[in-house]
């Protein structure tokens, strides 16, 4: 089978959600988002969206994260990976109508993860559909895991397993900010936005900042471009850019520059 190099965009959940309104859903944005998809026709592209309003507030409820503790947890387990595929079925929806050959692929039928971790991901199905030309869509889900029981499968790793195990040629990173700064740019007006970082550079601001506040100094992207390193590493270069301005996704997509944060290996 000739090698797919896929690019590989992900939506955040704070993007199609209305994280302060539990199970909102930014219709509006899916919509024009998945119009601008179809615009770029891009050959080879697997899509993951986060959870925002839906996911979040039941795996937290429930502990899912944690593991298995108690038998209460499990209905908390079932919660969760439902409404996830509620909002999943919202962005299918928004596909389909537009006549986009996607198909859904749900983490936690083909991935078991370990303390957290992927440990096993059956991607057959998923190089077979990419192989025929159709849409992937995979999501954060709640998982079963070899030593929690279940856990929470979060899309940025996801995207990281999905872009070193295809070699994918792009990896694109749609959230609600311009890129990565050097502090929260929702609370600090004047942080600074890095338009292109190496792969030591970015790992010089890790150490800086330290993993015990990078959360809080960078709205959380930090822990999240963390869980790229190992994609990075490989060569496979990774676009920040803000997916709430209409046409920003569709400028990445086919090889335009907006403002925007370019992570390369060097």
């Amino acid at each position: 089978m000739k090698e797919l190099k896929p690019t590989v965009l992900k939506i955040g959940g704070s993007v199609v959600t209305n994280k302060g309104k539990e199970l909102k859903a930014q219709m509006q944005v899916i919509s024009r988002l998945v119009e601008e998809i179809q615009k770029a026709n891009v050959q080879n592209l697997i899509v993951v969206h986060g959870g925002g309003s839906f996911g979040h507030p039941f795996a937290q409820r429930y502990g899912v994260t944690e593991g298995f503790k108690e038998e209460t947890q499990k209905i908390g387990f079932s919660e969760t990976h439902h409404i996830m595929t509620v909002l999943n079925g919202l962005f299918m929806d928004a596909l389909i109508w537009r006549n986009i050959p996607a198909v859904s692929v749900t983490p936690s039928s083909c991935i078991i993860t370990n303390n957290g971790r992927i440990q096993r991901f059956e991607d057959a199905p998923l190089k077979m559909l990419l192989k025929l030309g159709f849409l992937p869509v995979l999501y954060g889900d709640a998982v079963l895991d070899s030593k929690l029981g279940f856990t929470i499968l979060s899309g940025d790793q996801l995207v990281s397993v999905l872009a070193t195990s295809f070699h994918s040629e792009h990896i694109i990173i749609g959230v609600d900010v311009d890129g990565l700064y050097d502090d929260d740019p929702k609370i600090k007006k004047t942080a600074k936005l890095f338009r292109h970082l190496t792969l030591e550079e970015l790992k010089r601001l890790r150490s800086k900042f330290g993993k015990s506040t990078m959360c809080d100094v960078t709205g959380g992207m930090f822990s999240k471009i963390a869980e790229l390193l190992p994609a990075i590493e490989l060569g496979i270069p990774v676009t920040i850019v803000n997916a709430t301005k209409p046409n920003y996704i569709y400028k990445v997509l086919t090889g335009k520059k907006v403002k925007q944060t370019l992570i390369e290996k060097e």
